[in-house]
């Protein structure tokens, strides 16, 4: 949430996605079923494809992945404008209402300022909004996104996979989901009615009861 450091390197998916598998082995958790929500799942993904063995299987909920068409726009954006000056400005003006625009939930009135402060908290330093520019930059890269639906249909994918989306969702779209299941057929795919990006926050008892029988079985 923001509370690690923020050294000013390259931030691309498989450096965070070899990060993650670092942090399972200094845990000495390696093989543990691992749930990542968002951008984390996406780069749990990648991480299943560099080390079959690090993780025993894994719940997505709503992650990016693909190279959409938003996703594309946002590549060519932060290559052709003086893009990290212009993030820069948006966040720093109030980075508390930057937060409550930008987090989601099915149920607005989920939101609370407790959360606003802890996503803004980072937000507030010079390093931390740099850090958070590299992400959107490096990580979220729809060219690397291509290698990694490359990746997918060149083999199966090494472990048991549920996918997990929602009908709705403002950040994600949920054809994400759609595309994710075509390129790994063999994972569990899962909808949520009346959930949204957070579906463990807004749609908490159904999300449990839909994942608790796929990490059982692991």
């Amino acid at each position: 949430a923001g509370q690690s450091d923020h050294p000013d390197v390259y931030m691309g998916p498989d450096v965070l996605a070899r990060s993650l598998i670092a942090i399972l082995d200094a845990l000495g958790m390696r093989g543990a079923p691992v749930i990542g929500n968002s951008m984390g799942g996406y780069l749990c993904m990648r991480a299943a494809l560099l080390d079959g063995a690090a993780m025993g299987r894994l719940v997505n909920l709503h992650s990016p992945g693909v190279p959409t068409l938003r996703m594309r726009a946002l590549r060519l954006a932060l290559r052709l404008l003086p893009a990290r000056a212009i993030v820069d400005v948006l966040v720093r003006r109030d980075p508390l209402r930057w937060v409550h625009r930008n987090v989601h939930y099915f149920d607005e009135s989920l939101k609370s300022r407790e959360e606003h402060r802890e996503y803004a908290r980072p937000l507030l330093l010079s390093a931390g909004r740099r850090t958070f520019f590299r992400h959107l930059h490096d990580a979220l890269d729809a060219g690397q996104m291509a290698q990694f639906v490359d990746a997918l249909r060149a083999r199966p994918f090494p472990i048991p996979l549920q996918l997990v989306y929602a009908r709705r969702d403002p950040m994600v779209p949920p054809v994400v989901g759609e595309r994710l299941h075509a390129l790994v057929p063999a994972a569990q795919m899962i909808w949520l009615e009346d959930a949204s990006h957070f579906a463990h926050v807004d749609a908490a008892a159904r999300f449990v009861d839909a994942i608790e029988p796929f990490l059982r079985a692991g």
